[in-house]
This record gives C-alpha cells, structure tokens and sequence, in this order.
C-alpha cells in the first residue's frame, strides 16, 4: 500500500484593505498565523507578472536560474521569518498544501517553491503538492473507497476542423494504453468531441461509472475573456464550450477526476480576477481538475499523462501519482514541467483503484478488436493495433452515426459498408470502429462464408447465460426453418442476442461472397441466402445490432434493407504525417537517408499499407533500396500489389471511362462531382463515375465543409493513365479543371447540404 502524503491547509484572509492574515493547519492542534500587509503582497505579485508571463516562461531553457530565483521568493513569502515551511519540508512521503486564497495570490505559480536551490514539488524523498482549494463541495474526511478492479478512464480529443496546429491526439490515447498495460485500463473514447456525444456517454455509462474525464484538445480565453475549450459541432465545426457548458453536458456524472489537456486551462484571465476553467470546472461539481497553467507542447502533454495514468492504475493515491507524472517531465528535463496546475474541493485526493493483485479485483473482459482480425494461417492481426492507428476522424464520426442511429430515424441502416482500394485501411478502420462500440458484442468472418461458417455466430459471441448460448446453437443448427426466421428468434428482445447487441464484421468481402455480373458484382449464391437474411432480422426486430463490410467493390442492397457506404480515400496530409510518425524509418528525423525516405513516401500515394511496407523495405541493408525505389517508380506493377489489380480492372474498362480517370488525375486533390463532368464532357459520365466508384478505380469521400461526395484518382493509377492523355488533352483538362474550381470554391461556393 502507498504511503499518504501528509496534508496541510494554508489560508490567506484579507482583513483589511492593507493588512491580511495567513493560516497553516494540518487538520490537529492550533493553527500558525502571522501578518502580512498589503505592500510585500503587492510586491511579490509584480515580481511574478514580469518573469512568469507566457513569453518569458516559454523563451527559457530547463534549469532557467530565473526561475528558481522566482520559486525561492515565493516559498520565503510562505516562510516567513517563523520558518513555517522548513518543518514541513522534508518529512516522507510528501506534503499537500491545500491553498486557500482569492485573488492575484491564488493564481501565482506556486509549483515553483524552492528552498536551498532545489524545486520543492520535484524533490525526490518529500515531495511538495500544491492544490488551489475550492468552495467546500465535500468534506475533507469524507472516505473514498478505491473500487476493486481496473481503471475507468473517458477519453474525449476535439479536432475541430480548421483549427491548428492538428494535434495528436491518437499518440496521447496511444501512450496512455501503452502505460497501463500491466495493470489494464478501460479506456472509452468519446469519438465526436461534441458536448452532446459527452453528454450520451456519460449519462449512458451512469453517474460514478468512470474514475478519470480526459479532455484532449485547445484551449484559450475567448473575446469576453472567459475561459473556453474548443469542441466540435456534429459536423467537426468549431464551438468554444465554457466550463458552465461541460458541466451541463456532464449533468452531474462526475468523476473523481477531470483532466482539461488543453493550453490555458488552469489560467485564470486577468491577472486572477476571472476563474480559470478548472476551477469552474470545480465550483461546477468535479472533486478535482487538473489544466495546464500555459501553453504546453504536444510531446510533454502525451508524457504527463502516460505517467499519471500509470500511477492512478496502480492505485496510487491521485496526489502522489500527479506529484509522479510531475517529477517524470522535470527528469526528462522539459522545461514545462512546472505548468499542471491542481484544483480541488475538500474530498481526500485518494486512490481510486486497488493495486493489480488485490484479492478479488475484476478483469476487463473486452478483448482487443485488433485480435479480431487475425490471419487464418498465421493468426497474426491484419489491421493496425490500437496505439497504431492515425486518422479518419470524420470517417469515424460518420460511420458511428450510422452504426447508432435507432431503427426507424433519419439515417438509419442495418449495414455499413466500409468500400476502397487495397491498402487504403478499411479493416483497420472496421476494428476501430469495434474499439469505439464496446457496448456490442463482435462476430467476424474473414473471406468467404457460407452456411456453415455463418452458423460458428454463437461460437463467437459471449453470452449471458449458457442457456442462451445453448439455444442460439440449436437455433442456427436447425435447417427445418428458413434462416430468416431464425435469426429473428434470435434476434427478438425475448432471443438468445435480444438483450446482447452485435456488432456482425464481414471482412474482405470481395473474396468469395460477390461475383462478377454485368460488369458489376452481386452477392455469391450463398451470401444472397446469408446478408439478406441477417439484415432484415435486424430490421424485423429493431434490433440495435449492425452489420459492418469491408470490400474492395460496391453491390446492390439487398431489396427491403438499408445500407450505408462509406468510400475511403487515400490518407491526407495530415494523416500521412501522423501515419509516419509511427513508423521508425520513414519519420522524420530518421536515420535512413533524406532522399530515399521522400521518394518512398512519395511512391506510396498516400496508401497506408504501402507506407508500412516501404517502411520496412527502406531498413533492410542487403536490399538495393535506391534500385528498389526506382523499380517502384517506374515500374509499379511490378511491386505493387495493387497496381496489378488495378491493372487488370482498368484494361477491361470503355475507353472513355479510362480516358475520365486520366483528366481527373490531373488533379492531385478531391474534386466535387462537378469538377469530375467538367473536365470529362461525355453524356455517360454520371455512369462512368458510378462504375469507376464500384470498382475502386476512382475513391468517393464527404467534403467536411459541404458534406457534399468528392472523388479522387489515386496516384497508384497514375503510370497506368498519364499516357492515355496527349499533351494538349492534359493541358485542356487541367484548364478545365481550373475553371470548374474557380467557380466552385470562389464565385459560387455552394451551401452545405442540410443536416440528416
């Protein structure tokens, strides 16, 4: 068991316009007092308004003698000529001083007290936690009992559209998996950074579900100079949400925890008279908050709370395991260290989980939807791990619109269907979209499937009881009734799944379940008995279960039934610049050399399989990369596996529909439909885009802006139909694409289409 940190109480008091009282207690015995008049405090606050600014604090390096001049001030303001803080100062494991005080005092960096040229609150033996006391919402003796079983922790990032930098929030979710792993964490991402998703999640988890709110993304002090933390709308808009806001969509569903990642979130506006948003947040009902004091990079906010969440599941009590992660940033000499800010009401800042071998301490039972899609040979995972994927953010948000939507409303499908080129990461989008659903059970097949693969559906389900997992397996079994009728009875609220939500993935669709017909693809003979089947039960019986695809090629929905798809296309450039960040040879920064990794970066068109296998080939020494690059270049479809279906499929296309691709390719960006028959004046070209989409020649995606469709040849394509075109076509079709753009972007932008 962890030691508790010994807790003390300093209280400043104004009595008069120029004489204040300062109070130290430690819960027994008569408090210290002693005086202070107004001039040392007005003294002490100027010297910190010029050395602590944002500017000052960010242009100096760790281990800035300014700053330690700073903190030895203002512990001997603390101090005093009584020696209040030397007594306390080095008794283990650490102290918590809780500061009681209203104000410019409150707001001063308190993190910065030093004693005999050292930090206080980094000291290795007793180190020094200060905490901004807020209002009197618990009582400090209240007892907090920690619960038996793994960390709850709910994850929400916002990456509003337009706003910059872009930051990472994947690595930060990444990073706090990765810290936990020995001892587990329930980690729920809150994917639509909207208030109202926050609003759903919290209320449908229930109040004193989760341990830990982590909230990743900007923040900064709006016009009115209130306080704001930038969300997003439904459609990944901006919105500045107040604290007042967030405890709204919270409705009183509070953790023991808030953690507001964000630049400026434990500042308050000028110079104190405004709260800042941890403690509103606090003064809102949250026991504690932690916010950045300034603006904190990326890499030490990832860094932090990595460790912080590493203590907290080993069940370190929250002040010791903030007091950890601070003492983490100051040995890996960053020089932000000192910015977490503490804000906290009069509860104990208690562990909130048992240590990893308590007896009788529960097991997170959600397996990793990574380890869904394993290779039937190898059994090895086929799509990126959790702390591996990077993007597809208003993909994501989409398609779990989709997966969401109740029987019956606007937008409602049974299915979605998840339609791209090889490589393009629709598995590893499939099993992020499990990850993000982890209130539905998971069955998936890769492949082909037939009827008797589609009856192991029990063998891969949890069932709540073996009763049910008995009658589902009589029920698919038994051939005396059509399927449709028993996945009904299996599907119906009084079934053996009306109670258990699924999600049903059919991964690699095209291999083996689709057939080629007309120059299209239909379901196979078999499939035609499966998905209808299974998809109108779920409509029949209004069963919150869905049906997820991955396929290379679109196909007729089943008549009766609803099926969304949503086309994905190549990575963007922020994407890929995440994607890459992950990868330890094509990063920047890499030991491999800069020409080689530009050119294989470039090579891989923004595929991300290709990228992950480009990684890899760049590292191997017996290889000649340069030739193999070059190989690449010029002669893709020899190394590229998808070159060569894309080969095949092109050859066997009308010669105007490849003849569109060539123009459209000679724009190296998503175009509206528009742009697409501008550049490809041909009565059949609404066919033509149709058929090039169906086939996975041309991607379809959603404009974020006008959520309108958007094509784009990938560059994979691009040996392949660059010769189709003379030179005075490619000069005509980039004209007419330059036209199209103007009027479509500049002169006439059109209106977003309305909500759904």
């Amino acid at each position: 068991m962890v030691s508790e940190m010994n807790t003390y109480e300093l209280e400043i008091f104004e009595q008069t316009s120029d004489y204040s009282e300062l109070r130290l207690s430690s819960g027994e015995g008569r408090p210290k007092t002693r005086g202070v008049d107004k001039a040392a405090i007005d003294r002490l606050i100027g010297v910190v308004e010029r050395q602590y600014s944002q500017h000052s604090v960010t242009q100096q390096v760790f281990g800035s003698p300014q700053l330690l001049g700073l903190g030895t001030e203002l512990a001997a303001f603390l101090d005093g000529d009584e020696r209040w803080l030397t007594p306390i100062l080095h008794h283990p494991p650490g102290t918590t001083l809780r500061i009681t005080v209203a104000g410019q005092l409150r707001h001063l960096p308190w993190e910065l007290l030093a004693s005999d040229g050292a930090y206080l609150t980094v000291s290795g033996h007793a180190p020094l936690l200060p905490v901004r006391a807020v209002g009197t919402n618990a009582a400090l003796k209240t007892p907090v009992t920690p619960g038996n079983r793994p960390l709850r922790v709910l994850f929400m990032a916002t990456s509003p559209e337009g706003v910059e930098p872009v930051l990472r929030y994947e690595a930060e979710e990444a990073a706090i998996l990765d810290a936990t792993v020995r001892t587990g964490t329930e980690l729920v991402v809150e994917e639509s950074g909207t208030l109202e998703g926050l609003r759903f999640l919290s209320r449908d988890h229930g109040a004193g579900y989760f341990d830990v709110l982590h909230l990743s993304g900007h923040a900064t002090i709006s016009e009115t100079g209130q306080p704001v933390f930038v969300v997003e709308d439904e459609f990944g808009g901006r919105v500045d949400a107040t604290a007042d806001q967030i405890a709204h969509a919270l409705a009183g569903h509070w953790p023991r925890l808030v953690f507001v990642s964000g630049c400026l979130t434990g500042s308050a506006p000028g110079g104190g008279t405004v709260p800042s948003m941890s403690e509103s947040l606090v003064s809102a009902g949250a026991p504690a908050v932690l916010g950045w004091a300034l603006p904190v990079g990326d890499l030490s906010a990832t860094d932090f709370a990595a460790e912080l969440y590493r203590s907290l599941a080993d069940g370190v009590p929250l002040d010791r395991a903030v007091t950890e992660a601070r003492q983490h940033l100051f040995t890996q000499k960053r020089g932000n260290w000192h910015l977490l800010r503490v804000y906290a009401d009069r509860s104990p800042l208690a562990p909130m989980v048992t240590p990893l071998h308590t007896k009788g301490r529960a097991r997170i039972q959600i397996r990793p939807a990574d380890q869904e899609f394993l290779d039937p040979q190898t059994q090895l995972s086929r799509v990126a791990a959790r702390a591996a994927f990077v993007g597809r953010r208003r993909v994501i948000q989409r398609c779990l619109r989709t997966l969401k939507k109740p029987q019956g409303t606007d937008g409602a499908a049974e299915a979605l269907v998840l339609q791209g080129m090889g490589g393009l990461g629709k598995s590893s989008l499939a099993s992020r979209l499990l990850e993000r659903v982890p209130t539905h059970q998971r069955a998936v097949w890769y492949g082909r499937v037939d009827l008797t693969s589609f009856r192991e559906l029990a063998s891969k389900l949890s069932f709540p009881t073996v009763e049910q997992q008995i009658e589902a397996d009589k029920l698919l079994a038994d051939d005396r009734a059509s399927l449709l009728v028993r996945l009904r009875h299996l599907l119906r609220v009084d079934g053996p799944l009306g109670q258990t939500p699924c999600l049903f993935v059919f991964d690699d669709f095209e291999v083996g379940n689709l057939d080629e017909r007309g120059g299209g693809h239909v379901l196979s003979a078999e499939m035609a008995d499966i998905l209808p089947a299974l998809l109108k039960a779920i409509r029949e019986t209004g069963s919150p279960s869905r049906v997820v695809i991955t396929s290379r090629y679109r196909f007729p929905a089943p008549a009766g039934t609803t099926v969304v798809v949503e086309s994905l296309e190549t990575l963007t450039d922020t994407e890929q610049t995440k994607k890459l960040a992950n990868l330890p040879n094509l990063r920047r920064g890499s030991s491999i050399d800069p020409d080689i990794r530009t050119r294989a970066i470039h090579a891989s068109a923004g595929n991300p399989r290709l990228l992950d296998w480009l990684d890899l080939i760049v590292a191997q020494p017996s290889l000649d990369i340069d030739g193999l690059i070059s190989a690449i270049e010029g002669e893709a479809d020899r190394f590229r596996r998808e070159t060569v279906l894309a080969k095949n499929l092109l050859g066997s296309q009308a010669p105007e529909l490849q003849k569109m691709l060539a123009k459209v390719n000679v724009i190296e960006l998503p175009v509206p439909a528009e742009t697409v028959t501008a550049v490809h004046d041909h009565p059949d070209a609404t066919s033509h885009i149709e058929r090039a989409v169906q086939l996975g020649l041309m991607e379809e995606g959603t404009d974020p802006e006008t959520r309108r469709p958007r094509y784009y040849v990938s560059n994979i394509l691009r040996p392949l139909i660059r010769p189709l075109l003379t030179d005075d076509e490619y000069t005509e079709a980039c004209a007419a694409a330059a036209r199209s753009l103007y009027k479509l972007w500049v002169t006439d932008p059109a209106p977003p289409l309305p909500a759904s």
